[in-house]
Formats: structure tokens, sequence, C-alpha cells
């Protein structure tokens, strides 16, 4: 997992959930030559319910992203649904703290600037799975080409075999360059070659066996080889070997 797996959307859940934290620890109400910061005993509940609600939000949001299962669920949602839920409840709570109080007691400036990170934290884990804008990759470079530094599948030297940008076909099986004649996979097209590509976002991986549950996410700026063909579906390998179902092929960049 690499930065090329982040999106724009995450890299602003981490830049408030950030700024989120720093705030914590500035002043949060001030009466005359007292002030409390978010930690304080005297004002307690604030630290929950607006800091580390929106700090462990975001990290439920943007962790979910190297788990080899990021849609495992936990009391029937999500990771990323619970990080959600944590950022929005984090910018209502720290609303409500702010135009609240006691008479005499005012709001300081580390629960002002709470409140604003908490704000744009709640619009960022809201708006990225909405806004395809945000659902691009961090990186702008292209996908690193099998083979090259950092490339997955090993980062061996490029193989000059069909399936491998700019490579030619050898003799050899189906979709094993140099190997023994093997037959195309039960229902596979059999003018199928492998080949590799990229998804312009990320993107669910399912279950061969047409279970409803992804069993992987391919995520923009990584390259993945499709061994099938089924109809309008393609059957992609991860670079752990694991294979699924990938439904939604529009877009996608072949090698």
């Amino acid at each position: 997992m690499n930065n090329r797996s982040l999106s724009r959307g995450d890299a602003g859940v981490i830049g408030a959930a950030v700024l989120l934290f720093i705030s914590s620890f500035l002043e949060a109400r001030s009466a005359g030559p007292e002030d409390w910061t978010g930690w304080s005993a005297d004002w307690f509940p604030i630290l929950p319910s607006v800091f580390l609600a929106g700090i462990i939000g975001g990290g439920l949001i943007v962790g979910s992203r190297f788990l080899p299962q990021p849609d495992r669920e936990f009391l029937g949602l999500k990771l990323n649904q619970w990080g959600i839920a944590l950022s929005v409840t984090s910018a209502w709570a720290g609303f409500w703290s702010l135009v609240g109080g006691f008479d005499g007691i005012d709001a300081g400036v580390g629960l002002i600037l709470g409140f604003i990170a908490a704000l744009a934290l709640a619009f960022f884990a809201g708006a990225t799975p909405m806004i395809p804008a945000l659902q691009a990759p961090l990186t702008s470079s292209s996908p690193a080409q099998p083979g090259a530094p950092g490339a997955p599948y090993g980062g061996v030297q490029q193989q000059q075999g069909y399936g491998y940008p700019g490579g030619q076909q050898q003799p050899g099986g189906y979709g094993q360059p140099g190997g023994v004649q093997t037959p195309p996979p039960a229902g596979a097209d059999p003018n199928f070659q492998p080949f590799w590509f990229a998804v312009p976002a990320a993107r669910p991986l399912y279950g061969e066996d047409g279970s409803p549950t992804p069993v992987a996410e391919l995520a923009p700026g990584t390259w993945y080889l499709a061994v099938e063909q089924r109809g309008q579906t393609l059957v992609a390998q991860t670079q752990d070997g694991r294979r699924g179902v990938l439904q939604d092929t529009s877009g996608i960049q072949r090698g």
C-alpha cells in the first residue's frame, strides 16, 4: 500500500484530523485569568465528543484503506462508515459547544479552530464517496509499470510476454508466457489474452463464487492483472495473489 492508494479526499481527512488534534491542546474555554484546553478535567465532555470523536473517525476512514478487507463490518457498519458517523458527530458537538456554555465563559481559539477542523473533516468524510474529484488518486503520476522500481509483483525486470505493457506474445500457455500450453478456464473467452490494467477510482473486487461481499478493493495507481473475461466483467488478480470479479470495467487503463 502506498500513497497512490489514497485519494484527495483522504488527504483532506488526514489534514483536518491533524488540525483537530492540535486544536485540542489550545485554549477551549476562558473565564478571566483562567482557561481550559480540551484535555482539562473541568471541560472533559468536549474531549470525547468533539476532539476524540473526530480524530478516531478520521483514523478509521484512512485506516480502512490499508486493510486487506476494507469492507469488513462492525455492528452492521463498515469501518469507513463508522468514521463518517464519528466525523459528523464531532462537527455537530463542536457547533453546540461553540454556541453554548455558561455566562461569563467564552469559547477559546482551540474550540473555534477545532470546530472548523471538525466541519472540514465531516465534509471530506461525507463528500468523498459522492464527488469523483475527491476520489482521484493523491498523486498525479501515472501508475508504475510492472517491473519498475516499487511496482507490484516482486519488482522484477519487465517481462516481454503478453499481458505486460509493451511486451510481445511469446510461445507458451494461456496466460503463462513461455509455459506449458493449458486450456483456458471454463467460461472464458477463447480469444482473451491476459493484460495489465489500472482503475481510475477505487473499485471492489467480488468473489468468483458470486458472493456479494468484496474480497478486495482495487486502488488507483496500481497495476492489476486481468486473467479472464466473463461477459462485461473481468477476473482480476491482486498483488498478493487474490482473485475476484471486477464488475465495473468502465474507464480502466490497459497497460
